[in-house]
């Protein structure tokens, strides 16, 4: 633009001028030819892994779909160069930063299940221990245990098996999540555990270990009473892990921030940080799947909106700053009055291809799919080692709808989420459990939730929870936290459940009665 506006515009011509104009298109090519070669040195891209998991946004080249015609993609050949996805030395430094949050979240991880495992066998090894030590120990010292110290063998033994099973089932489960802090329930639950054994343990050693003690029945009504204690522990973990939150009392709005789609959930009394790992569940499969390319238009548009102002001094080969800012200002201001008649037409005529291309595949997976069924009517006469498979089958009806398949996905901008295998198995899968058409386009007509899709396409391997209040904190009215990854955030606003007021009316019966009173009189 700097080199064009050193040129004066003419509307006259003299004999002698045009000698000069010659000489000035040839310095015009000779200033812009360095600056063809800085726009070609500086479209260098730089690619960055992203972590297992967490795929960069599409390319470029789906941005300049809008001005191409039917056909593109099939006879066209497009090169981009600026790379969209540069990552700075920050972003590189939070990438360093969460592989070594990873690293340490493994080994608190291992360190905690180590924890739990060595309490576990402390609680379940004790009452043992304290049945089995004395006849270890002092054997000839110990009074005969009779029968009802033996039905306390079977007490004991019974016990601690409901109290395997109970462990088992409220703390032996897969770790859904690596969460910032410790579970303070848990965490208090643990303590109370370690230190009621222990305490067992030093009254143990102090007046039965150092004193023998003889009664023996009275040692095994001891390790009874141990039991008794951890399953009243273990009931109260069932009320403070589980039923605790199971009543409603907050609402929480979960918003993505890229394009604004919300949910509404209902939770119970909770930590932030379990509340996040709630909302992570339910958004891969409550929110439809996170599309950037739907998000390029605007930017594509308002870059072709400046890309077609050009200022002209026809002053003189002064370059003045200020007026060429002010006149970029005006012609800024006048295009964008006109700026949503454009945006209007633009939609529209992206509505008419969707529905056009849209058609064309319905019409293309109805005529496949009849293909299918005369194949499989001509299969029922063969002999049975003759018979194609569904995934041959899906190969075979493949090519004919391919090329709609295609430019829909294209114009829709999907393409980057369905791989042609993955379409191929969808399609054997339709075929199997004898699907209708409308079955099998309904994943590519509509966007579906995150879990539909193929795993390596959406999977965030970390998440960052954002939060003023400490994430060990119970849920709070007015409290917002923010769920960050590397494209997209989820910003959570939670709103307490209002006190409801239910009075009762009470509605005689007698009143919905009514007499009805006939006129004797009548007219002749």
């Amino acid at each position: 633009m700097d080199t064009e506006s050193t040129y004066s515009g003419y509307s006259y011509y003299s004999s002698h001028s045009k000698k000069s104009h010659r000489q000035g298109e040839r310095n015009r090519e000779r200033h812009k030819s360095p600056r063809s070669k800085d726009v070609r040195g500086s479209e260098k891209s730089v690619t960055i892994q992203a972590p297992t998991g967490e795929p960069l946004l599409a390319n470029d080249s789906t941005r300049t779909e809008e001005v191409q015609d039917d056909n593109w993609g099939e006879t066209t050949t497009a090169i981009t160069g600026t790379s969209e996805h540069s990552i700075s030395q920050e972003d590189i430094a939070r990438i360093s930063k969460d592989m070594e949050d990873s690293v340490g979240l493994d080994c608190r991880r291992y360190l905690a299940l180590t924890v739990a495992t060595f309490l576990g066998l402390l609680v379940f090894l004790t009452p043992i221990a304290f049945i089995l030590l004395p006849p270890i120990l002092w054997r000839e010292e110990l009074e005969p245990c009779g029968t009802i110290c033996e039905g306390l063998f079977i007490s004991v033994a019974f016990k601690l098996l409901i109290l395997l099973i109970g462990t088992w089932a409220l703390f032996c489960r897969k770790q859904r999540a690596d969460v910032p802090r410790v579970f303070v329930f848990r965490a208090l639950l643990m303590v109370l555990i370690f230190l009621f054994v222990i305490s067992y343990w030093l009254f143990y050693g102090v007046r039965i270990l150092d004193s023998r003690d003889r009664n023996y029945q009275g040692i095994v009504q001891y390790a009874v009473s141990l039991v008794d204690a951890l399953l009243f522990i273990h009931y109260l973990a069932i009320v403070l892990l589980e039923l605790r939150q199971l009543q409603p009392m907050f609402t929480l709005q979960v918003v993505r921030s890229t394009d604004g789609e919300s949910r509404f959930y209902s939770l119970g009394h909770l930590s932030i940080q379990r509340a996040a790992l709630v909302v992570l569940e339910n958004y891969y499969k409550d929110f439809t799947i996170y599309n950037p390319n739907l998000l390029t238009a605007s930017k594509f548009r308002a870059a072709k909106h400046m890309a077609g102002l050009k200022v002209y001094n026809v002053d003189g080969p002064s370059n003045n700053a200020t007026g060429q800012s002010r006149a970029m200002i005006a012609a800024a201001a006048r295009r964008r009055d006109s700026s949503h008649n454009e945006l209007y037409y633009e939609e529209a005529e992206h509505e008419r291809r969707v529905k056009k291309r849209r058609a064309r595949l319905v019409v293309a997976v109805e005529e496949a799919f009849i293909h299918i069924q005369r194949l499989q009517a001509e299969e029922q006469q063969k002999a049975p080692g003759e018979v194609m498979d569904p995934r041959e089958a899906a190969q075979a009806i493949f090519p004919s709808m391919a090329r709609a398949l295609q430019k829909y996905l294209r114009t829709t901008r999907q393409q980057h989420y369905h791989s042609m295998e993955s379409i191929l198995q969808h399609l054997a899968f339709c075929i199997t459990n004898s699907m209708t058409p409308k079955a099998f386009l309904e994943r590519y007509l509509s966007a579906g939730p995150t879990l539909q899709y193929d795993k390596d396409r959406w999977l965030s391997t970390q998440w960052r929870l954002v939060s003023d209040e400490a994430v060990t904190n119970g849920l709070k009215d007015g409290i917002i936290f923010v769920l960050k990854c590397l494209d997209f955030s989820l910003v959570v606003n939670v709103k307490k459940i209002p006190f409801i007021v239910l009075s009762e009316e009470f509605i005689d019966p007698k009143s919905h009665k009514f007499v009805l009173r006939l006129q004797s009189e009548t007219s002749v």
